[in-house]
């Protein structure tokens, strides 16, 4: 080989950095094209999704219909359960940004919710929030109001298929920690059989201690109506709260405090508070921001259920993400901005 063959070879072999800098620009691209409006068409829709969500929403107005006072009751506590304990708590606070640890039952008991709640898998859930959070407001993130629209943010860019790959490139760029967990694989794998389980439950239920029309009523109240609330009351934080209210903290994106989603979701639209600070346990950091499922975390700490859980509740207007380096600075690193070390380590 010539002296001049060799030099162009070496030209080429890419250095263990600049390898590392080219996947993930490759893996950006990946989700940004993934999660980008341009896929919602009527020829890459995922009808699993938007048939189902169209089901609930069919059987919430059947509600009048059937409506019975233990059908109303199962709907506001499953709501609890699944809204507060499992997505709010176990997906989010958990799971997604680490601002407790759980004991291994009362884990698998918030991820057995989260399933319940009808909002996919504990991994999926918690790599897609990692994801917003990263991308906050910018391109590449899955469900903003302000480079899109409200309607997009809300509930539009849950419809389009997504391909494998881009699953595989989320779990291992926001999820890596959590992909090998046996707990977390059992999940992923049975997290639809939770959901029509507890539906057929509520069926059987309801018909033998009360006919067929107490069971349907168990269905249609405490899956549908409950999903359909909890449901919106989710996606008005994804977009309600970055277009309306008021900030405690000066954060690269538009998060917002808004009181009505916090009463809806449980604290959650205390949104500006948690974009800010997102390890912190409670989303109020204000004496008047009330956070239901902060008092639930309060409770399994009590109980010995959760603990290392951090509730400092921090001073100023700063916010952890106040340096993220700008799309091109990240790009130029490589690296997943510094805010996120802790929910992406």
């Amino acid at each position: 080989m010539s002296v001049s063959t060799a030099s162009v070879i070496a030209d080429h072999v890419l250095t263990p950095v600049e390898s590392k800098r080219l996947q993930t620009q490759a893996d950006t691209d990946t989700l940004v094209a993934a999660f980008h409006r341009e896929q919602l068409r009527w020829s890459n829709v995922d009808w699993v999704v938007a048939l189902f969500l169209i089901g609930v929403h069919a059987g919430a107005l059947a509600a009048p219909f059937f409506f019975s006072w233990t059908g109303l009751a199962v709907c506001i506590v499953m709501h609890w359960v699944t809204c507060s304990i499992g997505i709010c708590l176990g997906y989010h606070r958990y799971l997604a940004h680490k601002s407790m640890k759980l004991t291994p039952p009362a884990e698998f008991v918030a991820m057995v919710c989260g399933c319940l709640s009808g909002e996919g898998s504990p991994m999926t859930w918690a790599a897609t929030h990692r994801l917003h959070h990263h991308k906050s407001d910018q391109e590449g993130d899955p469900h903003s109001p302000i480079r899109e629209d409200g309607w997009w943010s809300h509930i539009l860019w849950l419809f389009p298929k997504r391909s494998t790959e881009s699953g595989r490139v989320l779990y291992r760029r926001y999820v890596p920690e959590l992909v090998d967990r046996p707990m977390m694989q059992f999940f992923e794998k049975t997290f639809a059989l939770w959901l029509w389980g507890g539906g057929l439950t509520m069926l059987v239920a309801g018909w033998v201690f009360g006919g067929w029309r107490m069971g349907v009523s168990l269905v249609v109240w405490g899956m549908c109506v409950r999903m359909v609330a909890a449901y919106h009351s989710t996606w008005f934080v994804n977009s309600a709260t970055h277009l309306w209210g008021y900030r405690n903290y000066d954060t690269r994106d538009h998060s917002r405090n808004l009181w009505w989603v916090a009463i809806l979701a449980y604290g959650e639209g205390w949104h500006n508070n948690h974009h800010a600070h997102p390890a912190v346990a409670p989303a109020g950091h204000k004496w008047w921001e009330v956070d239901i499922t902060w008092w639930s975390i309060r409770l399994l700490r009590a109980v010995g259920l959760a603990y290392d859980v951090k509730d400092r509740i921090p001073k100023g207007r700063r916010a952890d993400d106040h340096d993220v380096p700008t799309e091109h600075a990240e790009a130029a690193q490589g690296e997943i901005p510094s805010a996120l070390t802790e929910v992406a380590a």
